[in-house]
């Protein structure tokens, strides 16, 4: 089987990694816009070939879309003409729109998912052999996917190890805005709050572990964060103004120095983790 993987940053190297570890079966070729990622993916052997011609994937029996969702949403109009046979998976932020953007003469080719899995770092250089491994991989508006792409794309989803759920496109959006958007908006603005005092390395000097949880996923990168905001942009604006309630609450209790209240409102906090 042939699977092109376009995008060879830390998601599409990563599945290329492993992809390798699990099948020998598989030919993997390589598409990305920046040549320099091109040859670096060939150099740590993500891939096994690279092709600098993306209409060349299409020969592919696999293609998966590691890319931004605007670029997922572009690159579905160049695919119209491939084979009715070829499995398409992508692995965008949001789904709701790039289920819907995708031509109907290829709707059912396409598997839309998304894996709730990452790290700040991009690039060729960041991608993790078991970046999967026991993550959850969304599956969206799976009844609109082809029985055969069902189960090639259930199959390799189950080969690289991850956790397969099954969810509406809609609902996976404003999900996903309250558990991965918001908090990377929260950590940006953590990291700006700090970076604008009149000495920040002071501040920065007395940062704890703490601190350093709460901004390590500023470090990620902005190009592919402003491309999810904007997506979902209404489910990221709703899970903000949640959240913004919840500060504003903190400060209230701290100004009037409502103790008691302040520790019930923190211990209801502590229960998240009974769930995960």
């Amino acid at each position: 089987m042939k699977i092109g993987i376009v995008g060879l940053g830390l998601m599409g190297g990563s599945l290329g990694l492993a992809l390798k570890k699990a099948s020998k079966k598989y030919t993997l070729l390589g598409y990305d816009h920046n040549p320099f990622h091109q040859e670096e993916a060939l150099k740590l052997k993500l891939v096994d070939q690279i092709v600098k011609d993306f209409s060349k994937i299409k020969s592919c029996d696999v293609i998966v879309l590691t890319i931004p969702v605007d670029a997922i949403i572009e690159a579905t109009q160049k695919l119209t003409d491939v084979d009715r046979q070829c499995t398409i998976i992508d692995f965008g932020s949001s789904k709701e729109k790039i289920s819907n953007a995708i031509p109907k003469d290829i709707r059912q080719n396409f598997v839309t998912s998304h894996p709730m899995t990452g790290t700040e770092n991009f690039g060729p250089k960041a991608a993790v052999e078991g970046l999967y491994k026991g993550k959850t991989m969304v599956v969206c508006d799976i009844e609109k996917s082809g029985e055969y792409q069902k189960e090639v794309a259930l199959r390799l989803f189950e080969e690289i190890e991850s956790e397969i759920v099954f969810m509406d496109a809609k609902e996976h959006d404003r999900h996903a805005a309250f558990i991965s958007h918001m908090p990377h908006a929260v950590s940006y603005a953590i990291a700006n709050s700090v970076m604008k005092q009149e000495n920040p390395k002071s501040i920065l000097a007395l940062a704890g572990g703490g601190f350093a949880s709460m901004s390590r996923i500023a470090k990620s990168s902005p190009n592919m964060w402003e491309d999810i905001f904007r997506q979902n942009r209404e489910n990221l604006l709703e899970s903000i103004s949640a959240f913004n309630e919840e500060l504003q609450l903190c400060q209230r209790l701290i100004e009037e120095e409502k103790w008691e209240e302040l520790n019930r409102w923190m211990k209801d906090a502590n229960r998240l983790h009974d769930i995960l």
